[in-house]
C-alpha cells in the first residue's frame, strides 16, 4: 500500500517590512523540498488576506477555521505547516498560537520561546542568567522616552551603540550612533518599526552567524559562516542586496569553531527549540578563568525563521556540512508525525 503524500505549507508573507524577503525565502524552500515525497503549496498571509498559491498561477483563499482550500471541487487539508514569514505573525508566537489551536504541527519552536526571542531585550536579559555572554543594554518605551536622558545612555552604554527596534523580526529601524546628538533620531527612527527600542553596546570582533537543528535522533550544529561588510554594520543592504562578503565556514581556530558549537546547541535546548534557527554572534577577545586571552563567544540574536532562498546563511552551511536541503528539510518535517 503506497502511503499517501503529505499536504505542507509553506506560510510566507506577514505583515513586516520584510513580507518581500518572505516570498523569496518560500520559493528557496519550494525548490528545496522533496516533491516525490510531499505535496507542496506556498501559502501568503498579508493581514486577512490568507491564499494559497494553485498549479497554472492562480490562487485560492484559506479557510482559517481549519486551514483548508478547496481545490477542484475538493477541500483539501493540510498535514504540516512550515513558516518562513520574518516578523509577525509568524516570528512572534501568533501564528503559532493559531496553529496550536487547531492542531496544525508547524517547523518553528512554540509560542513563548517565539515571542521571547523576537523580543531581543527580553531575551538577552533571560539567556545571560544561563551565562550566556550578551551586549549591556537598555529599553526604552514609546510614551517613555524621557526617563532615560542622551547622557544617561552614554554613561551607561558607551559610544558608539546600537539602536534597534527591540520587538522586530526586520533588519529596518536599525541605527550605528556614534555620538549622543544621533541617539534621537536613531530611537525615532526605531519606534517606527516597534514601539519598544533597545539600546545596545557596541561589540567589536568577528561577525559569524550559526544555523542549528534537532530531532529525535539527531542534533545538528552547521558550519558557522563569518560576515564580512564594509557596511557601518549586518544591515538590510548588506544582508539582502549583497553588500556582505559570506565566508562559510567561518575562519575561526578549531577550538573556538568547537566552543561555539557548543553554546549553540546548549542555547538550542535551554529554549527548547524546533526546527531550524540561526544564532548570531560577536567573537571578540577575552580572558578565561586562568586569565589567558582567548576568543569571547557573545550572542547577539536569535532568528527562528532564518532566510531560505539558495544564497542565505541556513542552504549555504547545509552544503559545507555535505547534507542536502531537501533531506535536512524531510528531517524536519517527519520529526514532528
Amino acid at each position: 500500500m503506497v502511503q499517501e503524500k503529505r499536504n505542507i505549507a509553506i506560510v510566507c508573507g506577514g505583515d513586516s517590512s520584510e513580507h518581500d524577503v518572505s516570498l523569496r525565502s518560500a520559493q528557496g524552500l519550494y525548490s528545496f523540498f522533496d516533491k516525490e515525497r510531499y505535496n507542496v503549496f506556498i501559502v501568503d498571509i498579508k493581514g486577512t488576506s490568507w491564499k494559497v498559491e494553485l498549479p497554472g498561477g492562480t490562487t485560492a483563499p484559506i479557510d482559517r477555521n481549519d486551514f483548508s482550500f478547496e481545490h477542484g471541487g475538493k477541500r483539501r487539508l493540510f498535514d504540516y505547516a512550515y513558516i518562513t514569514i520574518h516578523g509577525t505573525p509568524g516570528e512572534n508566537g501568533l501564528l503559532q498560537g493559531y496553529f496550536d489551536l487547531i492542531g496544525m504541527p508547524y517547523s518553528t519552536s512554540g509560542v513563548l520561546v517565539e515571542a521571547m526571542t523576537f523580543d531581543k531585550f527580553v531575551l538577552n536579559n533571560y539567556l545571560r542568567g544561563y551565562g550566556v555572554s550578551v551586549a549591556d543594554s537598555l529599553l526604552i518605551r514609546r510614551g517613555y522616552e524621557e526617563t532615560v536622558s542622551d547622557d544617561e545612555i552614554e554613561e551607561r552604554i558607551g559610544m558608539p551603540c546600537f539602536v534597534k527596534p527591540a520587538a522586530d523580526g526586520s533588519s529596518f529601524g536599525v541605527s550605528k550612533v556614534k555620538n549622543k546628538d544621533q541617539l534621537a533620531p536613531a530611537i525615532r527612527k526605531a519606534m517606527l518599526e516597534s514601539s519598544d527600542v533597545m539600546v545596545e553596546s557596541c561589540l567589536v570582533g568577528t561577525e559569524i552567524s550559526v544555523g542549528c537543528y534537532k530531532t529525535r535522533d539527531k542534533s545538528v550544529v552547521l558550519p558557522a559562516t563569518e560576515v564580512v561588510t564594509s557596511n557601518e554594520f549586518f544591515d538590510y543592504n548588506a544582508k539582502y542586496n549583497g553588500q556582505v562578503k559570506e565566508i562559510t565556514p567561518a575562519r575561526l581556530s578549531p577550538d573556538t569553531a568547537s566552543r561555539v558549537a557548543r553554546v549553540t546547541s546548549h542555547i538550542y535546548d535551554i529554549l527548547r527549540c524546533n526546527g531550524i534557527i540561526r544564532i548570531d554572534y560577536i567573537i571578540g577577545r577575552g580572558k578565561n578563568r586562568e586569565g589567558q586571552e582567548v576568543d569571547k563567544i557573545n550572542m547577539l540574536e536569535i532568528n527562528t525563521t532564518p532566510g531560505m532562498t539558495p544564497t542565505s546563511f541556513i542552504p549555504q552551511q547545509v552544503r559545507a556540512a555535505g547534507l542536502q536541503m531537501k533531506d535536512v528539510l524531510t528531517d524536519i518535517v517527519e520529526n514532528q508525525f
